[in-house]
């Protein structure tokens, strides 16, 4: 009587750690991250085909003991396996059999060694079992942190760019060099974005890579453009000979333009624009070239109604705009960044501040911002922690380069970029 007291007010105290549930659905699936399964609205994880294995990653925030089971729906049937893995050290894991108990089945315990992300990977032969949660006990479990909603992808993180004084509301153009570390797909490392578009470069599919500009509508439908008045549309005025231009939607609306490019990984792509403010009307335009070519290529040009201002807010992002590989590590440099204001001054972009949308404020939170030498990075995704000296991680926090990379283009390049 005495021992069943303790145990109670060990748990009412707080001294025992609850056991973690992690939604079954929100396992990553391998080979493909679209199909193997059938992810329930309730959390359950069904239709498991029997060639695809389920990934849960997590952070496991204190050492000691950890015992690893499965609830599943109804009884499990079939040979279950679950590897353990360490993301920091990936030698570092552990090989569990299931042992099926009704409605669960139970793989034993690992020794959790030291703090930090990992991996857990099931897999399955005959007849599979769905599943409802992987489900964490004992002393390591404590703090562990996993995501646990249905959205798989990375969290969406951003370079806000300070703007010099000295350029007060007249920036007309906007330079900036970007080269990614990393390439999986579905990932879009935005070079120049401003108050009313985005310019920037994707991984569209094994094959496909992108340079993409878009402007937004005026007005504040943003779903369908079909309902957007002729007065608030953006109106293409010229584009490139590779170009497609047309239309997008939910996300606000607007004109958008994109060129397949086969861009390279490890290579830097230059990206500059322009605004001519007009009254109340702004033509923007946006052209680029790869680091291997001299000449500038127009990706298009835009007229937007009810602006006539110069650029302003402007930020890089890297987002990862598939939701099924978030597992995957996404790293670009930002650098040698420049505005010059329409009186005729070109100034560098050294500082910048880290920001991250609601997924990366408390599910995701792999995903950081840094400087390597004389520019800036963005990373997230792959369930890592940054380790680089400069990282930070904080919403809002600051960062500066020591002077700017390089030089802004040359002013009578500009006078030669293709209309």
């Amino acid at each position: 009587m005495k021992k069943c007291l303790l145990v109670f007010l060990l748990a009412s105290s707080g001294l025992a750690p609850a056991m973690v549930e992690i939604p079954a659905f929100t396992a990553y699936s391998t080979p493909d991250p679209n199909k193997g399964v059938n992810r329930a609205k309730d959390g359950n994880l069904t239709q498991w085909e029997k060639d695809t294995s389920l990934s849960w990653y997590g952070h496991i925030a204190n050492k000691g003991k950890l015992l690893v089971s499965l609830a599943t729906v109804g009884k499990a049937g079939g040979t279950l396996k679950l590897t353990v893995s360490s993301q920091a050290k990936p030698a570092q894991s552990w090989k569990l059999d299931g042992k099926e108990e009704g409605e669960s089945v139970a793989f034993g315990s690992v020794k959790i060694a030291e703090p930090g992300y990992y991996r857990f990977t099931l897999e399955g032969r005959g007849k599979l079992p769905d599943l409802r949660s992987l489900n964490l006990d004992g002393p390591a479990s404590e703090g562990a942190h996993f995501s646990k909603v249905e959205r798989r992808n990375s969290a969406s993180i951003h370079l806000g760019y300070e703007v010099p004084s000295q350029a007060k509301e007249e920036v007309e153009w906007f330079y900036l060099e970007v080269t990614p570390k990393t390439e999986p797909l579905w990932s879009y490392y935005m070079a120049t974005g401003w108050h009313r578009g985005y310019f920037g470069m994707q991984v569209n599919s094994p094959t496909e890579r992108r340079i993409i500009f878009s402007v937004w509508d005026s007005g504040n439908e943003a779903i369908d453009r079909g309902k957007v008045h002729d007065d608030n549309r953006v109106k293409l005025l010229a584009k490139g000979p590779k170009t497609n231009a047309g239309d997008f939607g939910n996300e606000g609306t607007g004109g958008h333009s994109h060129l397949v490019y086969p861009w390279k990984l490890g290579d830097t792509v230059h990206f500059l624009m322009r605004a001519q403010a007009e009254g109340d009307v702004t033509i923007y335009t946006g052209w680029f070239r790869d680091s291997k070519k001299k000449d500038w290529e127009l990706v298009s040009s835009f007229r937007a109604p009810k602006d006539g201002k110069y650029l302003h807010g402007l930020y890089s992002f890297n987002e990862n705009f598939g939701g099924q590989n978030g597992q995957e590590r996404r790293v670009c440099e930002f650098g040698n960044g420049w505005i010059k204001t329409h009186s005729g001054k070109w100034l560098p972009l050294n500082k910048a501040a880290f920001t991250h949308d609601g997924h990366g404020k408390e599910e995701r939170l792999d995903r950081s911002a840094g400087t390597i030498g004389k520019r800036f990075y963005l990373a997230n995704g792959g369930f890592v922690e940054d380790t680089n000296k400069t990282a930070v991680t904080k919403a809002y926090e600051k960062m500066e380069l020591n002077g700017p990379e390089g030089k802004h283009p040359a002013d009578a390049e500009l006078e030669k970029l293709p209309k």
